[in-house]
């Protein structure tokens, strides 16, 4: 039996002889899996590529912007005379033809012009008239005087002829009055025929009335300022205008587009599922600056 001397010298031996062991196979175990782990690591942290198909198309710069829809032209109608509104045929959104009747003055005021300005016209000719045969009348004494004058001298004396040459000359003096103040009544009758066509209020164009601004039985007053009365607008149907405000920043690739005669798409809120298509007609040189932004 050995003695306890080589006893206590033997166990430390073999703890150090199973620690070598253990470390030997920890060591083989992870000599064994390092190259399995590596591959997995490189494997799970490379680039992931997709890959497409090359294709031709064009490319779209956009441009956001907000605008308004306006009509290509807005033609105002209003009033030139003033009195109560007695007839009103048309309604919002209703299509007019040019010198439709749009609305109706009451037109008696200026009917009553005409009567009395066709009365004084009526005057002025007969008054015309008048001193014509006043004229004529004094042109037969003169010639009648010269003829007694011829066969006898003392048959008419110098102040009487002068008295039927100047009374002559005066009824000629007097036609051209009469006559000018024919002229007068007649510009003056044009007048009052002018403002009684003016109480029937017509369409100028052919379009849409978009706008009206006065009801039946409505009093206008035109003496200071004329009254806005309708908004036609003609061609609605046919084309209309987006006034977009643009940032100066884009203004360059907004001009390139359009002398590249490019299309423009855009939406209205009324139909947000609808594109529409259009181009660009005018860039505007006038600026607006908001907040420091200029459009």
């Amino acid at each position: 039996m050995p003695s306890d001397g080589e006893s206590r010298i033997g166990n430390p031996m073999r703890k150090l002889l199973t620690f070598l062991v253990v470390l030997l196979v920890l060591g083989g175990i992870g000599a064994a899996g390092y190259r399995p782990a590596l591959n997995y690591w490189h494997q799970r942290n490379r680039p992931q590529w997709r890959t497409g198909q090359v294709v031709r198309g064009d490319l779209v710069a956009v441009v956001n912007a907000t605008g308004q829809v306006k009509p290509v032209l807005s033609v105002q109608v209003g009033s030139f005379v003033s009195g109560p509104i007695i007839e009103l045929p048309v309604e919002f959104n209703e299509e007019v033809k040019k010198d439709d009747l749009l609305a109706r003055i009451d037109p008696r005021i200026y009917k009553a012009q005409v009567d009395q300005e066709t009365a004084i016209l009526n005057v002025r000719k007969a008054e015309v008239k008048r001193v014509e045969a006043l004229l004529q009348q004094a042109r037969n004494d003169e010639q009648r005087g010269e003829a007694l004058r011829e066969r006898n001298a003392d048959f008419l004396s110098d102040a009487e002829r002068d008295q039927l040459k100047f009374n002559r000359l005066s009824l000629e003096a007097q036609l051209q009055v009469a006559e000018a103040s024919v002229m007068q009544a007649e510009a003056s009758l044009t007048n009052a025929q002018t403002n009684l066509d003016y109480t029937d209020i017509k369409s100028p164009v052919d379009g849409i009335v978009i706008d009206r601004k006065i009801d039946p039985g409505q009093t206008l007053a035109a003496q200071f300022q004329t009254p806005q009365l309708f908004v036609v607008a003609p061609q609605m149907r046919e084309k209309m205008h987006i006034h977009a405000l643009i940032d100066e920043a884009d203004i360059g690739l907004i001009r390139d587009a359009q002398q590249r005669e490019l299309s423009v798409e855009f939406t209205v809120d009324a139909y947000l599922d609808d594109l529409f298509q259009g181009v660009i007609e005018e860039i505007r040189y006038s600026s607006t600056t908001t907040q420091n932004v200029v459009t």
